[in-house]
């Protein structure tokens, strides 16, 4: 998968089947979207390519609204290019791009890519004010010369499969919610940091993840998880989300405790996938408690784990 970080005239000279959109998570709808993209491109001996945008648009339409995505670049990057375009287009979105029309818009997609076929959401809609919904984009389509094609929304025991809707499952911790309408488990990634080594102390060292402050995160608990490594290795984790009460913290943290693992992971990127939530986070009367309700932790990880092994 080639990347490419503007729409720049001539990017491409092939006949082009083209998605477009935020694809924060890369959900099943996104995946069908995109597979839809790649299987009619290579049908037609096209190039498939997925056009989307950083940053995210809400945070040029919305600066004072808290982003909450699902996913930060380097995630969405990684789960698209596992769906195989051809192409993929990280365009700006800048507030001089927030006004262009839609057909605006579109000559510069055009003059970037001789698209054939774009392939959208049913409620797929660009330009200003969103007035280039599918009924303009068909229009536009055929003076420009593409044709549109509108899948409707993926849905889940028929419930429609959406970004705003795993939102709120992450939020409540239901990360196991989220992880069936994101088709795999859901993840946060950063780089580990010095933390206060307080884990180290009590038997239980922990990578202490700093994830981008624009990623949503899930509720305060401890988390069935697995950890991978820069190395590529993959180790059984457990991860506590919260301000660590017992030790009367404030900020809220990310801690990922490895199992049967040794070795320096200071700055560091580290990808956490989270496949169960445990318990609620909770104040503890003792150290002492606290170490004994994380030999709990980890004995219940480890056989929620052997029974999703790989």
């Amino acid at each position: 998968m080639q990347i490419a970080r503007d729409l720049t005239p001539g990017l491409a000279s092939r006949a082009t089947v083209l998605t477009i959109g935020r694809f924060d998570g890369v959900h099943l709808g996104h995946q069908q979207l995109i597979r839809t993209t790649v299987e009619r491109a290579r049908a037609l001996d096209m190039l498939s390519a997925v056009l989307t945008w950083e940053p995210h648009p809400r945070a040029v339409l919305q600066p004072d609204q808290p982003l909450q995505l699902l996913s930060d670049l380097d995630e969405k990057i990684e789960q698209i290019r596992r769906l195989e375009p051809d192409l993929l287009i990280i365009a700006p979105f800048t507030p001089a791009i927030r006004n262009l029309t839609a057909a605006e818009y579109m000559a510069l997609i055009m003059a970037a890519l001789p698209v054939r076929e774009i392939w959208v959401g049913e409620d797929f809609a660009m330009g200003r004010g969103r007035e280039g919904d599918i009924p303009r984009l068909m229009e536009l389509g055929r003076e420009m010369g593409f044709a549109v094609g509108a899948l409707s929304k993926y849905k889940v025991a028929g419930i429609p499969v959406s970004s705003s809707r795993i939102r709120e499952l992450v939020l409540a911790g239901n990360v196991s919610g989220a992880s069936a309408l994101l088709g795999r488990p859901f993840a946060l990634r950063g780089i580990v940091t010095r933390g206060d080594g307080r884990g180290r102390l009590i038997g239980f060292p922990t990578a202490n993840v700093r994830v981008s402050r624009e990623v949503v995160l899930p509720a305060n608990g401890v988390y069935v998880c697995r950890a991978y490594l820069a190395t590529g290795e993959v180790v059984s984790a457990v991860t506590n989300i919260g301000i660590r009460p017992t030790f009367d913290g404030s900020q809220r943290v990310v801690e990922a405790h490895l199992f049967n693992w040794e070795g320096d992971l200071y700055d560091q990127p580290l990808r956490v996938e989270f496949l169960m939530r445990l318990r609620d986070e909770r104040k503890f009367s003792s150290v002492d408690d606290l170490v004994n309700q994380i030999k709990r932790d980890v004995a219940e990880a480890q056989a929620i784990l052997g029974e999703h092994s790989r």
